[in-house]
């Protein structure tokens, strides 16, 4: 009863649930997306470790299927992603370098998205005292009031093209605000102040649409576009069919059942009440494995088409799911039940939720035994 198992079985057995990333999904998205954007260029966004789907295997995935530009937040991310790709492979920095880190991004030949003026300054600083050309993209703020350049700022550039001594821009770019609406006025009103700063940089090709942008048309293309939640399956577009193919499957492991009478108070501060009989189940994901608390009451669980509500409050480690709609004995200890699968996409618990698919995935935590098929 009690025989040897190998340390993969035995990692599989012990863990609260299981994350099942398919690879083979995201490579065919990339694809898709390549394929709507013709000439241009598909660039992955892989910061927050992948959207926390774990950057070192989703990075190479991506790079075997012809990927060559790959975004980050912060140059720690890139650091630790340089080795783990080919020498061709372009890694970015979209929040720039921090004041002291320009020498280890050009050493390493990690490329920073210039956001300021004191950027711009640092980093043709420091081609200077190489005296070599160093490569950048120029972001511009057109309306979203967060990263970039200010239009004021953008002026002060092109009225003293000096202070891009020394620096090689490989791109203009900024960030759509609201391309998962199609119809929101923002993003033409920010596609032109785009163009009119393009315009000042004669012969630079521009980096504009995330994934919403793909789906806005030509105009926003560019010759690189940077892809992140439609990569990993999630919903570019809000309102139509999800085009993207799904890449993430979570389940998670009873830890026990019970029946209990009407009445019963059911987790803390005996938030939810029993009416009548109910039969109920307690899962092994809480809070800190990334389902949200919000979902208390609100949210559910599956097993194949049946919906399991969760009921009471989601705890840190736990939450309790009302599975009278089950045959008796149909979970038991051990039984997996999908939170994230063909039954309840993303966008299905993100919205429960009240929040986005962008937090349900960077917030999945490391207590899930890991699949990547």
């Amino acid at each position: 009863m009690f025989g040897e198992i190998s340390s993969e079985q035995l990692a599989v057995d012990a863990a609260p649930g299981i994350l099942t990333i398919d690879l083979g999904a995201l490579a065919a998205n990339y694809r898709a997306l390549q394929a709507r954007v013709g000439a241009a260029r598909v660039a992955g966004v892989v910061k927050a470790d992948a959207y926390g789907l774990g950057a070192l295997r989703v990075a190479p995935a991506l790079y075997a299927a012809g990927c060559r530009d790959f975004f980050v937040a912060h140059l720690s991310e890139a650091r630790v992603l340089r080795p783990a790709l080919g020498p061709d492979a372009r890694l970015y920095v979209l929040n720039g370098l921090q004041p002291g880190a320009e020498p280890a991004a050009a050493e390493a030949g990690i490329v920073p998205v210039l956001n300021s003026l004191e950027q711009i300054e640092r980093w043709s600083r420091l081609a200077g005292a190489q005296r070599r050309t160093l490569p950048a993209l120029l972001q511009f703020d057109t309306g979203m009031s967060r990263l970039g350049l200010a239009p004021d700022e953008v002026e002060a550039l092109i009225a003293a093209p000096a202070r891009l001594e020394g620096v090689r821009v490989l791109h203009v770019m900024s960030h759509l605000a609201s391309a998962d609406e199609p119809d929101n006025a923002q993003n033409a009103a920010q596609l032109v102040e785009m163009q009119r700063f393009a315009r000042a940089f004669p012969g630079v090709e521009m980096c504009f649409a995330n994934s919403g942008g793909v789906f806005l048309g030509p105009d926003y293309h560019g010759t690189l576009v940077r892809p992140g939640i439609a990569l990993y399956g999630g919903a570019p577009v809000a309102g139509i069919a999800n085009p993207m193919a799904p890449v993430v499957r979570l389940e998670v492991r009873v830890i026990q059942t019970r029946a209990v009478p009407a009445g019963a108070r059911v987790g803390y501060g005996g938030a939810h009440v029993t009416v009548g009989e109910r039969r109920l189940a307690t899962i092994a994901a809480g809070y800190a494995d990334g389902v949200p608390r919000h979902l208390s009451d609100r949210g559910a669980a599956y097993l194949g088409a049946t919906r399991l509500p969760m009921v009471g409050r989601v705890s840190m480690d736990s939450l309790t799911l009302d599975v009278t709609e089950l045959p008796p004995g149909t979970l038991r200890l051990g039984s997996l039940v999908e939170l994230i699968g063909p039954h309840q996409t993303l966008e299905d618990m993100a919205s429960a939720a009240g929040t986005i698919a962008y937090e349900i995935l960077t917030r999945l935590g490391t207590r899930y035994h890991r699949v990547y098929r």
